[in-house]
């Protein structure tokens, strides 16, 4: 269990009325309505028990099709599930959001973004759409980190510098993740592809003195507890969020793309470092979620990367929230 104390209601209208939203928070049919590629707005307000989400767009990765991306599954079958999904089928949309929290005084964020100009040409969003939302970087003081890949972690480094963008900032992350990546050794285990982005971290994050690192199931601020979630990197983690009345999960990229692994959770993505391990996560922590009827998002949702889980035999079904 997520240690829950109280169940969260995710039936539309008691939704609605639970996140203090003005007007209908509506849900589309399993089979998604129809999603734009673009969002029309920047970030989205909305309320979990007595706290207050702020979901921020950073940008969007229109990745070319690619039959390596599913390991073992062809790009027809990647469309046919992006299609079913009512997703635009002429690349593979891969959105990425940050989540904010104002909780117990402090300014929360969780992941870091891409970075301006660092990750994709359509992911450059953050800062203006931060600043849209009333949100100053230099308050922010703690920094939740899921993992290292570039799209999460690529936003707390200056472009060309490498300079740190939060220095002031507690930058939180499980032990795991970060000796893994923080060992030059582990370079060479990487693919190719992916060795430049492994040395830019060993080389940089050891010299910032702003980690706390943590193991799993530590309570990383208070009412914020770390769950080890590995297998996309090793030491991948989800962030269970106590609102009092209500529970959150911020899920980073355990369902990374919920069009293609919702309906089928035994595909291995190509960014999964451990294949098996991502898959068996996947289906615990989803499944605890239904469980306990908690509110999820997740990095890589459609925006404003929230929605719902419903077991569909072996799978899932995923509604994503319609703003």
């Amino acid at each position: 269990m997520f240690n829950m104390t109280r169940r969260m209601v995710l039936g539309s209208a008691a939704a609605a009325a639970a996140f203090g939203i003005a007007g209908k928070l509506e849900f589309a049919p399993a089979a998604y309505a129809e999603t734009p590629v673009e969002p029309l707005v920047g970030f989205y307000k909305y309320k979990v028990g007595s706290l207050e989400v702020t979901a921020v767009y950073d940008g969007i990765w229109r990745k070319p099709h690619d039959p390596a991306f599913i390991k073992d599954v062809s790009v027809d079958d990647t469309k046919a599930a992006l299609a079913k999904a009512g997703l635009t089928t002429e690349f593979m949309p891969i959105p990425l959001t940050v989540v904010v929290l104002q909780m117990n005084g402090r300014i929360i964020m969780m992941d870091a973004g891409s970075g301006v100009g660092q990750w994709q040409a359509n992911a450059t969003h953050l800062p203006a759409n931060m600043k849209a939302a009333g949100i100053d970087y230099k308050a922010i003081d703690t920094i939740l980190i899921s993992h290292f890949h570039p799209d999460h972690v690529w936003g707390l480094m200056e472009k060309g510098t490498n300079n740190p963008v939060f220095p002031n900032a507690e930058l939180i992350v499980n032990a795991t993740e970060y000796n893994w990546w923080t060992d030059p050794s582990r370079l060479a285990k990487l693919p190719e592809g992916r060795k430049p982005a492994g040395k830019r971290i060993a080389e940089n994050f050891p010299k910032w003195k702003n980690w706390k690192l943590v193991d799993d199931g530590t309570e990383v601020v208070p009412g914020i507890r770390l769950m080890a979630a590995p297998g996309h990197t090793p030491g991948h983690s989800v962030h269970h969020v106590d609102a009092g009345s209500e529970q959150f999960l911020v899920s980073a990229d355990t369902m990374y793309v919920p069009a293609l692994l919702a309906p089928h959770p035994e595909w291995q993505g190509a960014y999964d470092q451990d294949g098996p391990m991502a898959i068996t996560t996947r289906h615990r922590i989803i499944d605890q979620v239904i469980a306990d009827n908690v509110r999820i998002c997740g990095s890589h949702f459609p925006f404003p990367g929230t929605g719902s889980f419903v077991k569909d035999g072996n799978a899932y079904a995923f509604t994503p929230t319609q703003i």
